[in-house]
């Protein structure tokens, strides 16, 4: 018998004298548990957005391809977010835009904050991707704060990044 024979003849009987068959049941069942609640783990998912280069300030910024009026970046806002004292319409219009730096198209929404006059701030009307108003889901000259309840007043708009545009 060889050295290699030898070597592993003993290395597998002293592996028997120190395990059991009911226990590498029970930790080879613990790793197939493990390994299939591992993608249920919390996981940092912010890369996975699009990359936003360019001054959202701007009315050349990528997001607001199909944008019509204040930009709440100016205003107090962000581009997903209302200024203070305002809210978001329950009604909003959508654009699909490409994003420069990846070459992907994005569906945003654009929702009017309402609630306070008009602030006035960097004025932006592009009308890509703009339809007549008998499609006024995706019509940009509507005052959306009308369909919010009390308060109609026009403050501002957002450009909310929903999810990458799947072309189906």
């Amino acid at each position: 018998m060889g050295a290699i024979d030898r070597w592993t003849e003993r290395s597998a009987r002293m592996l028997a004298r120190r395990s059991s068959r009911r226990g590498f049941l029970a930790r080879a069942g613990a790793l197939l548990i493990g390994a299939g609640v591992a993608p249920l783990l919390p996981v940092s998912r912010a890369g996975a957005a699009a990359k936003d280069d360019g001054d959202p300030t701007r009315c050349d910024y990528w997001r607001y391809c199909a944008i019509d009026g204040f930009l709440c970046s100016c205003c107090g806002g962000s581009t997903s977010t209302c200024p203070p004292g305002t809210v978001a319409s329950a009604i909003t219009w959508v654009g699909t835009c490409r994003n420069p730096n990846d070459g992907k198209d994005y569906i945003i929404s654009y929702n009017d904050c309402c609630g306070r006059s008009g602030c006035g701030r960097c004025t932006c009307q592009r009308d890509e991707g703009d339809r007549p108003l008998y499609r006024t889901d995706t019509a940009n000259d509507i005052n959306w704060c009308a369909g919010s309840g009390a308060d109609i007043v026009y403050n501002c708009s957002t450009a909310v990044l929903m999810g990458v545009a799947t072309g189906e």
